[in-house]
């Protein structure tokens, strides 16, 4: 603990409020709540922690806090900090899943749609469903029984759809509100559970029908009955009652938390939500959390009751979501949330060992190679790599690997401008010098190690502009090759001298995937760039075409082969002039002539 945070310990207020963790550079690695600040944040500095918390308070150089009125100011404030900060070490639903409903549209002639997003416009939505097939063949359903608006622009005829009775043509019939209306509360009914009574009524109609020895009219209402009961009865009923529920369970263990969402519609359960991620404070505040972005940021439709576990504060849910919420002591809804908790215990204990695997490859590697580099554990690596043919079409690319892992939008890739075609060296300062003078002008987070695709020769090189010309303190190190073009030695220091790394180290197996990924980066610009060329090259010659009219071709016909086969026409659509355009077909057909002979 640093002396800033120390003396920032000591004035914190026994208040409710936000915390915000900073590190080295003074980026905000984590945003926290508590109901009493000082308390919270001073138990992140005493005692003991996992692993998790361990390296999240190794990392924390500063922090801030903003305190509010009551615990649910807090946590509405935390939900806006963390979608405005975006802080590594908070719950983050990087899957964001998104289930299919349905949607009666607020128009003045509705009609159903399947979408995935819930909007404020009005609009009835159903659901969610446990995939698109389930609700596509809910709406083929409800098209036959109901001849609402099927089309999305309204045209100036009527339709199929009008011919075999689903629709009213209000496109050409003047159709009154109120049987829109009607319409719109039968279908409403029929998908909060209603359907047994339509079902009903389908069978009495279809008992008429044939004893009117209507027996086409008696088989439609027929194949009507055994679709509902093939999409609506498909899953037994799990509660006695139609209300739409949403059922949290959690389990925590090793510092890792796994909630499970089980969503109750019309009595049934039709599918869960699970979540594995980190826990830096109680379960019970992390959850509360966990739902604020459940129902924020990923557009989850809130139900009409949510069903919380014991210790919950259920009112706190309530008043942030507006919905009912309940913590049951006995019967159906308490073997529900025991059934997502069991759930939530199974599946943390299934992937437990998968999470640290992952965390040992990762953020585990970076731990490994700062202890072995004597330096600060490097969360951020950047890594460089040059590549030419025999000095042409020369290029260089960096990227950028976060907590042992590929950064890919912070990748860069650069044609040199000012180096020698030979020169890797001279390559080498150009790029590095152009990447933190980027860095710095736009105040960008500097990397904890900078990797350098090379040797001595290229360590130095990028030495002089970091250390020499930029005055910055980054440790660089090299990473050399052996006959094979394998990933060999780690190189560091001043004098510069070999790291020993086991072959087989987590550190070893992260710098191999750092080499090969700048590499193939590398690489595959180099192919892009040589390709462009070539085909650029080709051009070259062509009557009326210079370095703009070239660019024209190959931006529309893409190859050498298209433009050589293309028509005076076709030339002239990609922008050239009908002369120039006559002169270019004139020139590649002679030049097809010649090959023949």
């Amino acid at each position: 603990m640093n002396e800033l945070i120390a003396e920032k310990l000591a004035i914190l207020p026994e208040l409710p409020g936000c915390y915000l963790m900073k590190d080295r550079q003074g980026t905000i690695i984590y945003v926290g709540k508590a109901k009493v600040l000082k308390n919270r944040v001073r138990s992140y500095f005493t005692g003991s922690h996992d692993a998790k918390t361990q390296r999240l308070v190794g990392e924390i150089i500063d922090f801030e806090y903003i305190v509010t009125s009551t615990n649910l100011e807090a946590l509405v404030l935390e939900l806006n900090l963390i979608k405005q900060y975006d802080p590594k070490y908070n719950i983050m639903l990087k899957d964001d899943k998104t289930y299919p409903y349905l949607k009666l549209t607020a128009e003045r002639h509705p009609k159903l749609i399947i979408t995935r997003q819930v909007k404020k416009d009005k609009g009835k939505y159903f659901g969610p469903y446990p995939h698109a097939f389930a609700a596509g063949e809910t709406k083929k359903l409800l098209d036959r029984l109901y001849p609402y608006r099927k089309c999305h622009t309204m045209p100036d005829r009527v339709c199929l759809y009008y011919h075999l009775g689903q629709c009213l043509a209000p496109c050409v019939n003047e159709v009154e509100l109120e049987t829109y209306k009607e319409m719109v509360d039968d279908i409403t009914r029929f998908l909060n559970g209603g359907y047994k009574s339509v079902k009903k009524e389908l069978t009495e109609k279809m008992a008429a029908a044939a004893e009117n020895l209507e027996f086409e009219r008696a088989k439609e209402y027929r194949d009507q009955i055994v679709n509902i009961e093939a999409i609506m009865e498909k899953q037994a009923m799990t509660m006695s009652d139609f209300t739409d529920r949403d059922v949290f369970g959690f389990a925590v263990d090793n510092g890792w938390m796994c909630v499970q969402v089980f969503f109750v519609r019309q009595g049934k359960l039709i599918e869960r939500d699970v979540s594995l991620f980190p826990v830096y404070q109680e379960p019970e505040e992390e959850l509360l959390t966990f739902i604020g972005q459940f129902y924020g940021k990923s557009q989850h439709l809130i139900p009409k009751e949510i069903l919380l576990p014991q210790g919950m504060d259920s009112e706190i849910v309530r008043q942030l979501l507006d919905v009912n919420v309940f913590i049951p002591q006995r019967g159906k809804k308490k073997d529900l949330v025991h059934l997502a908790i069991k759930n939530a215990e199974i599946s943390l204990k299934e992937k437990f060992q998968l999470i640290e695997r992952q965390e040992l490859r990762t953020i585990g590697a970076c731990e490994e190679l700062g202890k072995a580099m004597n330096i600060t554990i490097p969360y951020r690596i950047e890594a460089f790599d040059n590549s030419h043919m025999y000095g042409s079409d020369a290029v260089s690319a960096m990227v950028s690997f976060l907590d042992g892992k590929p950064n890919r939008k912070d990748y860069r890739k650069y044609k040199t401008k000012t180096a020698a075609a030979h020169d890797d060296y001279a390559a080498m300062r150009e790029v590095v010098r152009r990447r933190y003078i980027r860095v710095l002008k736009d105040d960008l987070p500097l990397p904890d190690l900078i990797v350098i695709d090379g040797g001595k020769g290229h360590m130095e090189a990028a030495r002089e502009i970091i250390e020499d010309e930029l005055n910055l303190s980054i440790p660089i190190a090299g990473l050399a090759k052996d006959d094979k073009h394998q990933t060999a030695q780690l190189l560091y220091g001043n004098p510069i001298e070999m790291i020993p790394l086991k072959r087989t180290s987590e550190a070893f197996y992260l710098l191999q995937r750092i080499q090969d990924e700048v590499h193939r980066f590398a690489i595959t610009f180099h192919r892009q760039r040589r390709e462009t060329n070539s085909l650029t090259s080709a051009l070259d010659g062509l009557p009326g075409v210079g370095p703009k009219r070239k660019t024209l071709l190959l931006k529309h016909f893409e190859s050498m082969k298209k433009i050589r086969e293309a028509s005076v026409e076709e030339l002239q659509q990609a922008g050239l002039p009908k002369v120039v355009a006559e002169s270019v077909e004139t020139y590649f057909r002679e030049e097809a002539l010649r090959e023949k002979k």
